[in-house]
């Protein structure tokens, strides 16, 4: 006879945070924040953007209320090390693509220190076929696995540093810190057609997002090992994500009024954000962090994402 009881859901744990994770080579970041999420035995958990499965190096995933403003560092400069192959290119302009052409390597340190000045600074990229980036409600990568090429637009990045590491033979070293929107296996081909030889990315590792770094970030096998009282010490708060905002004090009344949706001024002036309309500012009560607003023309703050104040905070239990 069949059993008919209804089964109790799994509890997972309401915990907020950041964890700086160290992505291995040939995960997916959705892997890897599945895996992190079982961990942490969290409620909710988000990434705050895709590393490519071939890169490793930091991936922040948002844990509870964090995932809120996960999407802040979406706009964030970015801090890349990477390894170009001159002489081969492929059809994905990184390893994991066909080859298409080789070409001898004939290249001094001279042309390419020449090469690397003209990718610095304000400079115009042709988003990879090998992208997210949507035509008609599909990704361009479901095209180009069609063989289909589709026409491009260039789009304006920023390249604010761009140094040689090393050069090994054919493989070419680089630090890259860049603007959003920078697709540095382009980069490897832009700077292999100007060196003449062609080039492909063979590896990447991102270490920085706006002021979070690697160096504060763990493996997998290592948060692993850990017990969850550990893992939990190792959250970073969730105003990390938001460091590069300036921050507001608000008093106690009008720390109340944010909560509930409401614009708010305070006995704080706001004028010395001296910053437009609209401008993001994190807010605070008592050194407690509140949430995201925005300053208004009539230097009032308005509140953008605000943050689920719990007493129970971080242990809390609910269902799956």
């Amino acid at each position: 006879m069949a059993n008919n009881k209804t089964q109790p859901k799994k509890l997972r744990r309401r915990i907020d945070g950041v964890l700086l994770l160290d992505k291995p080579k040939g995960m997916s970041s959705n892997t890897a924040l599945q895996i992190a999420k079982r961990l942490f035995n969290a409620a909710k958990a988000g990434h705050t953007g895709t590393l490519d499965p071939m890169a490793t190096g930091l991936l922040p995933l948002c844990l509870g209320e964090a995932t809120k403003f996960a999407g802040t560092l979406l706009n964030a400069d970015k801090c890349y090390e990477a390894v170009i192959c001159l002489g081969i290119s492929t059809d994905s302009g990184d390893a994991e693509g066909q080859i298409l052409e080789q070409r001898p390597v004939n290249v001094t340190p001279e042309q390419i220190d020449e090469v690397i000045k003209e990718f610095t600074g304000n400079i115009l990229q042709v988003p990879p076929m090998y992208s997210a980036l949507k035509r008609d409600g599909k990704p361009l990568y479901e095209y180009a696995r069609q063989g289909i090429e589709l026409e491009r637009q260039p789009r304006p990045v920023t390249i604010h540093t761009l140094k040689v590491t090393a050069l090994n033979d054919h493989l070419l070293s680089i630090l890259v810190d860049c603007s959003k929107g920078t697709y540095i296996r382009t980069l490897a081909e832009d700077i292999g057609e100007a060196l003449g030889c062609g080039g492909h990315l063979i590896a990447l590792r991102r270490t920085r997002i706006a002021s979070l770094h690697i160096e504060h970030a763990l493996n997998l096998d290592a948060l692993e090992a850990l017990t969850q009282e550990a893992r939990d010490a190792l959250l970073a708060p969730v105003d990390s994500l938001l460091s590069p905002l300036k921050a507001v004090e608000l008093d106690t009344a009008a720390a109340e009024r944010f909560g509930h949706g409401q614009a708010v001024t305070s006995e704080a002036n706001f004028e010395w954000l001296g910053e437009e309309s609209g401008a993001l500012v994190r807010v605070y009560c008592d050194g407690q962090f509140l949430g995201l607003g925005s300053y208004q023309p009539d230097g009032r703050i308005a509140p953008e994402r605000v943050l689920v104040i719990s007493p129970a905070l971080p242990n809390s239990e609910q269902p799956e």
